[in-house]
């Protein structure tokens, strides 16, 4: 047998080796040539696997080590007895890590506070309801908008995307990439959209690049018609608008959902779906040695800081997000290197947190987002 897989996916090498002949490349470098005799690939996001990749080839099966699936033509596949999987909700501790960490920048910034705020979600999956646990834990007023959800589950606390643009101080986006239908998604955030929102609305996405119009978001932040944005996704990517990017208050090139521990169980997924389908006896894979933070305990004395301020500092700990942020405006060129080569990130719970004059029982919201004491 023989797999062909993205040089990037972490933990994998050594792991498929004992039951095929395994042949690594660069995603964007997995071609034609290269996969027509494979029987399985393990891919992500920069691999089209489309007609001009798998005409002809044997391929039966592909994994995708990601969320999205936008990349693999669904109905080709269909058309062609390949069957493929992606790997849903792996990185949703990650993103909504980043999201933390992203609202305490930006409450730092605009001095705000969390109580005070309503932040409309945008897409309740896997990531956008740990976002809105997220955002409960800080104090948040929290507004769900899921028409699929609300329509299957015909009950839940989901609201209108017209009562988010009316009363949301903060939209954030986690939703896939639909192109036509009633729940088409692609420039959701259109001029429609612009005008409907409050004046000093929060915009954030870390869903699709295509989501919002990058466009009419470069004009909204020019005339002052949204206050803020974060973007981790961007139309045209590797090649983003260079002038969004010096207009938003965070830019990074789409590593949202790159902690260790995402990539990780990306890869066990990706892992799990292939030993089921080819029976190589894989099914309970999960790699050794995910690499420690540096700093893993988190000493902060509570001593005249606010809740909001304890718990930013704890979050910040864990993930510098202004970082990403000035490496990547300082390198717009190398957008696709950053992600290939993002240094290690982990989640809350790899980190140990210790409050010292902790007389508001902080350390319990710091638990409840996965931190350990």
């Amino acid at each position: 047998m023989k797999i062909v897989a993205d040089h990037k996916i972490p933990f994998l090498k050594g792991v498929l080796e004992p039951f095929a002949e395994v042949a690594y490349y660069p995603g964007t470098e997995i071609t034609a040539d290269r996969v027509k005799d494979a029987d399985a690939l393990l891919v992500r996001t920069r691999t089209k696997c489309n007609t001009a990749l798998l005409e002809g080839s044997s391929v039966k099966f592909i994994a995708t080590a990601t969320i999205g699936f936008d990349h693999i033509d669904a109905g080709f596949c269909a058309s062609k007895g390949i069957k493929w999987t992606n790997a849903p909700g792996c990185n949703s501790g990650s993103v909504m890590q980043y999201i933390a960490a992203a609202l305490a920048h930006l409450s730092g910034k605009y001095e705000f506070d969390y109580t005070e705020k309503t932040i409309g979600i945008v897409g309740v999956g896997n990531i956008g309801s740990k976002v809105a646990r997220l955002a409960s834990l800080l104090g948040m007023k929290v507004l769900l908008n899921d028409p699929p959800r609300e329509r299957k589950e015909k009950e839940g606390d989901f609201v209108s995307l017209e009562e988010i643009q009316g009363k949301a101080d903060i939209i954030t986006f986690h939703v896939p990439l639909i192109k036509e239908g009633v729940d088409k998604t692609h420039h959701l955030f259109d001029e429609g959209f612009l005008k409907k929102i409050k004046a000093e609305t929060i915009l954030l996405n870390s869903s699709r690049g295509k989501v919002v119009s990058n466009s009419v978001l470069k004009n909204a932040l020019k005339e002052n018609k949204v206050k803020a944005a974060v973007l981790d996704v961007w139309e045209n990517e590797p090649h983003i608008d260079p002038e969004l990017l010096q207009l938003v208050d965070i830019g990074t090139p789409h590593i949202a959902g790159y902690s260790a521990d995402g990539k990780a169980m990306g890869t066990v997924l990706s892992i799990q779906a292939i030993s089921s389908f080819f029976k190589l006896n894989l099914n309970n894979w999960f790699p050794e040695n995910i690499p420690l933070p540096k700093n893993k305990n988190i000493s902060i004395n509570c001593e005249g800081l606010s809740k909001q301020e304890v718990i930013n500092q704890a979050i910040l700990a864990t993930y510098n997000i202004s970082g990403d942020d000035t490496t990547l405006r300082n390198s717009v060129n190398t957008f696709e290197k950053q992600r290939g080569d993002y240094p290690l990130r982990r989640e809350f719970n790899a980190f140990k947190i210790n409050l010292i004059n902790d007389k508001n029982n902080i350390t319990k919201i710091l638990k409840q987002l996965g931190f350990r004491d």
